[in-house]
């Protein structure tokens, strides 16, 4: 539909405004009050690239179907109440879509002419992208171009919410690469972010395009996966996860091979929050690569995950630290023959001034976390030794004393610093000091942990294994690392002799000693049956309530004067646990 011809009245006007919409540098264009064009500025045709088919045209059919609405509520307000209204859309062209700021007024040229509506029109597209640039910044990965943790934590709260609507739970996976920094180290960042790339396309392959990837830092990636929350389901997604990633990268002439873990958490059944959830992911992702690499685990409490109140409890380990709180305990460690001390189980204890002691279950996987347990290991590992040296004053003998090592301890690269340091701050040699580790923490990976045993060895440090017999028992780590002591763990104790299965493994683990010249300590010993059996079949050393719970150092320094068997048995005899 074309304009009107002007009137001899009215035609001076019409001619002096298009004259001054052609000199615009916006985008002009005159419509009627139902959103047709009457008149479009010679910018506006060259951009908008219709310069013979705008007029009598719909402004608002130039918009995409989703800013059409937008647009013809601004023309009705601006014709109703005749009031300026501003409006973002974008306008069509052959080749693409236009982003303008579009500012609307109403107008009469004369007394005689029609109402009109006056649209000045600023091209915003440049802005428009900057912008878009700067927020797909903010919440994606720079390397990836994955969704970022800021990204995800929305994405699993969209979830959430749809999971309330409907009635069904969803998984989130993280996904870490496994041996990834030795790829960094060997061959350099740039092949490394290389590795992560691809990592990142192969597993958004084997997704849905319903489900989230997402990359939260470092070599771990985390995938949100509505609907699936069956061991079944989780299983077959976890293993196309597990199985992208075994295949080797192949960059720039080098064939490289990572794997990967994974942990997985389940809304509701595990957490309803998207904080909980990724955490509890964590968690179970460190359970994985502890107890060897290249598998799924699903969160349990039995895998270790952090407590309910872990982020309260973490800040009040900060203050306990700053503080003092963190306290030592010793168990002895007796002679099965003689009853006579032979050394000390090192401890630790936190004693909150709110919350009382507070079991180590709780603290000690957040500080395996946060890393707190370097500083923690290091301090309880140069106080036990010299303490030791208070205990040999009053024994008028030589002991022992025996420290447990954490999995990311022994993986730290200022571990061995931080045992030549406690050895020369307190004098004690490096025989009398006896390092626990567990065969999890062994088996993360054999090859760095043949390379720090054997420096612990050069020491003269002795090493053990705890809780013999609950992970790999592998008789081909025993042959070839440097280890002295075997600790049986307490679950083949607690039922002898009444168990025969209990009482054959015991009978294979003495054997075996024997054989490889190993030391064993028996831990959990309650009564003096378990004693009695244990000392029949040469059992040396035994740990355990029967003969002293943990205690303080006050009160292990008065039961070595006193070196009688009887101090060490308690009045409050407790089943179960040490």
């Amino acid at each position: 539909m074309q304009s009107p011809a002007p009137t001899s009245t009215d035609a001076a006007p019409r001619q002096e405004l298009a004259t001054l919409m052609e000199a615009a540098g916006d985008v002009v264009f005159r419509l009627d009050l139902d959103g047709r064009i009457l008149f479009a500025s010679r910018r506006a045709a060259l951009l908008i690239g219709l310069a013979h088919e705008l007029n009598g045209t719909l402004l608002s059919d130039l918009a995409p179907d989703t800013d059409q609405p937008a647009l013809q509520n601004a023309i009705a307000d601006t014709g109703q109440y005749r009031q300026p209204v501003r409006v973002e859309a974008r306008l069509k062209t052959p080749e693409k879509e236009i982003w303008f700021e579009l500012r609307l007024n109403s107008f009469e040229q004369s007394a005689s002419a029609a109402e009109e509506l006056l649209v000045v029109g600023r091209d915003m597209t440049a802005q428009h992208a900057t912008e878009e640039r700067l927020r797909h910044m903010a919440t994606h990965d720079a390397l990836t171009e994955l969704p970022n943790r800021l990204l995800l934590s929305d994405r699993i709260r969209m979830v959430i919410a749809q999971a309330r609507r409907s009635g069904q739970g969803f998984s989130v996976a993280t996904v870490g690469l496994d041996g990834f920094k030795k790829v960094n180290d060997g061959l350099g960042h740039p092949i490394g972010d290389a590795v992560l790339r691809q990592a990142g396309q192969r597993l958004r392959k084997v997704l849905r395009d319903s489900d989230t990837l997402a990359r939260v830092g470092g070599d771990e990636f985390v995938a949100v996966l509505p609907g699936t929350f069956s061991e079944a389901q989780i299983k077959l997604v976890t293993g196309r996860l597990l199985a992208t990633l075994q295949s080797p990268f192949e960059i720039d002439n080098h064939t490289i091979y990572v794997g990967a873990s994974i942990g997985v958490s389940i809304y509701p059944q595990h957490a309803e929050d998207d904080n909980r959830l990724l955490a509890l992911a964590d968690a179970a992702l460190s359970r994985a690569k502890e107890t060897g690499k290249g598998r799924a685990i699903t969160y349990s409490q039995r895998a270790g995950g952090p407590p309910q109140h872990d982020i309260s409890l973490e800040a009040a380990m900060f203050q306990a630290i700053r503080e003092g709180e963190f306290l030592l305990y010793y168990q002895p460690i007796v002679d099965a023959p003689t009853r006579q001390i032979q050394g000390f189980e090192t401890l630790m204890r936190w004693k909150h001034p709110g919350l009382g002691m507070v079991p180590p279950a709780r603290f000690i996987p957040i500080a395996e976390t946060n890393g707190l347990i370097n500083l923690l290991g290091a301090w309880a590992l140069k106080a036990a030794c010299v303490q030791l040296k208070q205990f040999e004053e009053v024994a008028k003998r030589p002991l022992y004393i025996s420290v447990n090592i954490s999995p990311r301890q022994f993986r730290n690269d200022k571990f061995l610093e931080v045992l030549d340091d406690a050895i020369a701050f307190s004098g004690v040699p490096g025989e009398q000091l006896v390092l626990e580790i567990t065969e999890g923490t062994l088996m993360i990976d054999p090859a760095h942990a043949e390379t720090i045993l054997g420096k612990m060895a050069e020491r003269k440090a002795r090493i053990a294994i705890d809780d013999f017999g609950t992970g790999y028992s592998s008789l081909a780590y025993l042959k070839r690392f440097p280890i002295s002591v075997l600790k049986v763990d307490r679950a083949f104790i607690k039922d002898l002799p009444e168990s025969t299965k209990d009482a054959g493994i015991c009978n294979a683990v003495l054997d075996l000693a024997k054989h490889m010249e190993l030391s064993v300590v028996a831990e959990g010993v309650e009564t003096e049956d378990q004693l009695h059996y244990l000392e029949q079949r040469g059992c040396q050393y035994i740990q355990g309530y029967l003969t002293g719970k943990p205690m303080p150092a006050n009160v292990a320094l008065a039961a070595l004067k006193e070196n009688l068997y009887e101090a060490f048995m308690p009045s409050d005899l407790r089943a179960g646990g040490q």
